[in-house]
């Protein structure tokens, strides 16, 4: 399988924005947001999905952070699509189960060449830190949207607003990985009875 990493720049009068990422790294991680606990989720997907990922972002914080935290999603869905190439040879679907104490989720994902997002997460407290949790379904969606995958993300429990945020972003990076994963049975195969995703 060809070398899978892309390096994308958006800039637009509220954010300047540069994400690299390496889909068959070994999880290292580099982020600097000015949104901390949003660092802390993007360091769930680099650990978690063995994806080396760098993120560098200078938003108008000074407003809130729903700008900053929805382009970050937009750019690094763009990123995914460029590194992800044409698809072939991938298992194309994941999904992944993940606790942490008292909380659980359930992340699946589909490589579909389809934007779509269902979320259903209902958060025991409005921020987590600084960070309104709002802003999570403005992060996947633009991620989605550019990515152009399907996405299901449903936290089945928790107390604890910060586990279930946990539990979702290390779901998602394990469902990142196995999708994104080559499947020795399939190489050169697109995983599609369309022939194209």
């Amino acid at each position: 399988m060809a070398q899978r990493t892309a390096s994308v720049t958006r800039n637009t009068l509220e954010t300047q924005i540069t994400v690299s990422i390496n889909l068959d790294g070994t999880g290292k991680f580099e982020s600097d947001t000015g949104v901390p606990f949003l660092d802390h989720m993007m360091d769930q997907i680099a650990r978690h999905g063995l994806i080396d990922l760098n993120i560098h972002a200078v938003g108008d914080l000074h407003i809130d952070d729903h700008h900053t935290v929805e382009d970050i999603g937009i750019t690094l869905g763009q990123a995914f699509k460029q590194a992800v190439g044409d698809k072939t040879g991938i298992r194309r679907y994941g999904h992944a189960y993940v606790p942490l104490d008292e909380a659980l989720s359930r992340v699946v994902i589909d490589f579909s060449g389809r934007p779509g997002l269902d979320m259903n997460v209902e958060f025991t407290r409005g921020r987590i830190g600084s960070l309104d949790v709002d802003l999570f379904s403005e992060f996947f969606h633009g991620f989605v949207n550019h990515a152009q995958v399907t996405l299901h993300i449903d936290n089945l429990k928790g107390k604890n607003s910060h586990h279930q945020a946990e539990t979702i972003f290390k779901a998602f990076g394990r469902a990142l990985r196995m999708a994104l994963e080559e499947d020795p049975r399939a190489i050169g195969m697109m995983p599609s009875t369309k022939g194209c995703l």
